[in-house]
């Protein structure tokens, strides 16, 4: 049987004694159900902040108010900016973030199924956009699927 995702997250994190958080918007809490299926995770994650509110951004994460204005919700600058503003407030070793639209499109041409993922860690802070079309359930489950792998990826290479 394949092992999920928030397996093998655990099975990267347990040993090590490194912990993670999550910032969510568009997955609104999916990446924090997931990890916490895990038995055992509360030795490794330390918790998220669902941010779907714009102020919630930018006054708990520190998502700078220009970087919204200016590239839109569902961005880059947005989603890392997410990722770090949660790894400074839980002092986690890692962190993973979401912004994007499970439903609809945007002013900036990003058409519904579109996310932003974002990593940070000891190594920086990287990020990918990818986009579904599978409705506004669909799309937040493989949103928060591929937020994980992307995430997995991230800690295995901060650990080489």
């Amino acid at each position: 049987m394949k092992e999920a995702i928030q397996e093998k997250i655990a099975r990267l994190l347990k040993p090590s004694g490194k912990t993670l958080s999550a910032a969510e918007s568009c997955t609104g809490g999916q990446i924090s159900h997931l990890i916490t299926t895990v038995s055992g995770s509360s030795s490794y994650y330390l918790g998220s902040v669902t941010s779907y509110a714009v102020s919630v951004k930018e006054n708990v994460l520190g998502v700078p108010h220009k970087a919204v204005v200016e590239k839109g919700l569902v961005s880059s600058e947005v989603v890392a900016a997410m990722a770090e503003g949660v790894r400074r407030l839980t002092g986690s070793t890692y962190a993973v973030a979401t912004t994007g639209l499970a439903e609809g499109g945007d002013e900036f041409g990003n058409p519904e199924g579109t996310v932003w993922i974002g990593a940070t860690g000891p190594a920086g802070t990287v990020t990918r956009k990818y986009h579904c079309d599978l409705g506004r359930k669909g799309n937040i489950r493989r949103f928060a699927n591929v937020a994980l792998h992307f995430l997995a990826a991230y800690i295995e290479k901060d650990n080489q």
